[in-house]
């Protein structure tokens, strides 16, 4: 088989297609009080999903924050949901990625400076301005295979979602330009 078979194989296989697993959106404030839980009711605002309290790992005198203190919150969206919002959140950053923001497992970070940046909400001054931390996680079917608790078993290389493929799915589906640096 030439080069070109093999390639056309591998698009006829539906376990080889790149599916959107999850995004996850993260406002880290470093200090817990009244400021996190607007972040909270901001980001519950903004998903329709309930976010969750992030805790502090270890203890750092020089910021004022002490261990198992809440320092931010996150919520994991997946399905529909993660579709529209980041839909919604690409078009605060223009539709424009850089080709650093991608891993080389097919993941994708990168962050808005300011909430109000994302079509359809207003700047309410009760709440404040946040930033906030958007990741995209993208896989192939069959990755549970790696994750479930009975029969684990590793999922090789060679069906891990790469760089490359991930920057074609975004471009593809979501229209997103890739820029350099």
């Amino acid at each position: 088989m030439s080069a070109t078979q093999v390639e056309a194989k591998k698009l006829g296989n539906t376990m080889r297609r790149v599916i959107l697993d999850k995004v996850t959106v993260n406002i880290g404030l470093g200090e817990s009080g009244e400021r996190l839980q607007r972040a909270y009711n901001l980001l519950q605002e903004l998903t329709g999903s309930k976010p969750v309290y992030t805790i502090a790992k270890k203890t750092i005198r020089e910021f004022g924050i002490r261990r198992g203190a809440p320092i931010g919150v996150k919520v994991t969206l997946r399905g529909k949901k993660a579709e529209e919002f980041l839909n919604r959140v690409l078009e605060a950053v223009g539709r424009r990625l850089k080709k650093e923001s991608f891993d080389d497992y097919g993941n994708v970070a990168f962050g808005i400076s300011e909430h109000v940046l994302i079509p359809g909400t207003k700047y309410d001054p009760e709440v404040g301005i946040f930033g906030m931390d958007v990741a995209i996680t993208l896989r192939r079917p069959g990755y549970r295979v790696m994750l479930r608790k009975r029969k684990r078993s590793g999922i090789p290389k060679r069906h891990r979602v790469t760089k490359e493929e991930a920057m074609e799915f975004l471009k593809k589906n979501f229209n997103v330009t890739i820029v350099e640096g």
